[in-house]
């Protein structure tokens, strides 16, 4: 019988990678193996400890109270600030919102007002807990419109959003200005550094200009901030700090309402692994303010030599000038960015496409690693390659009867096989996968993932948000169906 832990290494060697600095999504790599074992050992040596019951666990209060209390120092947080280890920036998201909705019990049909940037975990706590999210177009600098901001705040709104970075741009909004005219009308300040969080209060100590974000930009309420990110630490933990207790505690949730224990919650969370955030807690402790100093400056190393090497480019450019480590890319018309994207995995760099949106082109996304310094010249490299080659091969062009055809379509209308018909035309899945056949093993063969991306990017850059959604939503059921051996 094969051993299961070989099994799983094989499986993983079909995972894009978690290290060398070539995944520019989605993995955040300090370049630094012995942090990592460190983690990882940290990680399993609590992986069966709970996180339900603080006073069961106390070595898990502890490293908790701990890593809120370097937040804090690193935030610039006053002395009230009381904050919460949570399981990624999403459920932080959601917890401020819901926190903030909850704090106002008597308005009915609560509002929050977010710059057309923020991040779509905004949206899911607005779908999840019923608070109509008020989009305010952002300037031509993708920063978001203070005075808009202010424009669209009413005695409905409950909370107020900015971004330190938001995730498309990298940059940084005007936390100041937003966090005032909140202020002055009473509401909640959320910034969102779930990805800036740990690696700007650095930028700043290197002499980098960043707009004021922080705790000390009175009027910010709250602040969200991963760890798994440019704190390095494993995957997942984020917090979320309030900067009084009375701003929290709507957060909490408790119920005697049964017969069981008294149930008493400080996230979306009852039982939680105790894994991640032993991981985190190691991770900050064993890089310690220098450590983090000195990956900060390799980041943004790495950053600036990247945007010089594209400035060179002439098909490519830097959307907007990034205020941390995120760059986003745009083409000349030359060639298409989800081509691009393509033949920079071709050549080992996975590289984020990011469609079309309010008028704004697509885009390439780079998420830059302080392991990616070291490998900065192979890196502009392989894009100055993928974009000779994107340029030869010309823009991928999407059948304009096709184009139309998905164009006059209601995704509300359309059936399951409408959605087999639409997935199979799109390329995402093989014609074997539409009709439920088995791999010769007797399992299901589920869904033919395509391995170039550009004409299925294309076709769904060309349809309606509604559509898009409803399209993934379809693929990402069909993917996850379970895999079942013939008994």
């Amino acid at each position: 019988m094969t051993d299961a832990l070989t099994q799983l290494r094989e499986m993983q060697s079909a995972d894009l990678p978690v290290h060398g600095g070539r995944t520019l999504a989605y993995v955040y790599d300090s370049g630094l193996p012995d942090i990592d074992r460190i983690g990882r050992e940290a990680v399993a040596a609590y992986a069966g400890s709970n996180g339900l019951d603080p006073t069961a666990f106390p070595s898990l209060l502890r490293m908790e109270t701990e890593v809120v209390g370097m937040a804090a120092d690193l935030l610039d947080a006053p002395e009230t600030v009381v904050g919460t280890v949570t399981s990624g920036g999403t459920e932080s998201v959601l917890l401020a919102v819901q926190a903030a909705r909850d704090a106002h019990p008597k308005i009915e049909r609560p509002r929050m007002v977010l710059p057309a940037t923020a991040h779509a975990a905004f949206h899911k706590a607005a779908h999840y807990f019923g608070v109509e999210p008020v989009l305010v177009p952002v300037g031509p600098d993708f920063r978001a419109d203070p005075a808009a901001m202010a424009a669209a705040m009413d005695e409905r709104t409950v909370l107020v959003v900015a971004s330190a970075p938001s995730y498309a741009h990298g940059v940084v909004d005007p936390v100041t200005a937003i966090a005032a005219a909140a202020a002055e009308r009473g509401i909640r300040c959320h910034v969102d550094a779930c990805i800036g969080g740990w690696v700007l209060p650095y930028a700043t100590r290197l002499g980098r200009d960043v707009p004021a974000w922080t705790f000390a930009v009175e009027g910010v309420t709250s602040i969200s901030v991963d760890l798994h990110k440019y704190a390095y630490a494993p995957k997942g933990t984020s917090l979320l700090l309030h900067r009084t207790p009375e701003l929290r505690r709507p957060q909490f949730f408790a119920s005697a309402a049964w017969p069981g224990y008294t149930m008493l919650n400080s996230t979306m969370q009852s039982t939680k692994s105790g894994g991640p955030l032993a991981g985190a807690w190691a991770v900050l402790r064993s890089l310690g303010d220098e450590g983090y100093e000195r990956l900060a400056r390799d980041v943004f190393e790495a950053v600036d030599r990247i945007r010089d090497g594209v400035g060179e480019m002439p098909e490519l450019a830097v959307v907007s000038t990034p205020d941390s480590t995120l760059l986003a890319l745009t083409t000349d018309g030359s060639c298409d960015p989800f081509t691009v994207c393509d033949e920079m995995a071709a050549r080992g760099w996975y590289v984020q496409p990011q469609m079309s949106f309010a008028g704004s082109p697509a885009t390439i996304h780079l998420s830059v690693s302080a392991a990616t310094l070291s490998h900065v010249p192979e890196l502009l490299a392989a894009l100055g390659e993928a974009v000779e080659a994107a340029v030869a091969a010309g823009p991928v062009t999407v059948d304009p009867a096709v184009a139309a055809f998905i164009g006059d379509l209601d995704p509300f209308s359309l059936s399951e096989e409408d959605f087999d018909g639409l997935l199979l035309a799109a390329g995402l899945v093989g014609a074997d996968s539409a009709d439920g056949a088995e791999s010769a093993d007797g399992a299901e063969s589920g869904l033919a993932l395509p391995q170039r991306m550009a004409e299925v990017n294309a076709m769904l850059d060309l349809a309606s948000a509604a559509m898009r959604e409803a399209l993934l939503v379809a693929f990402l059921d069909r993917l996850t169906r379970p895999t079942r051996r013939s008994r």
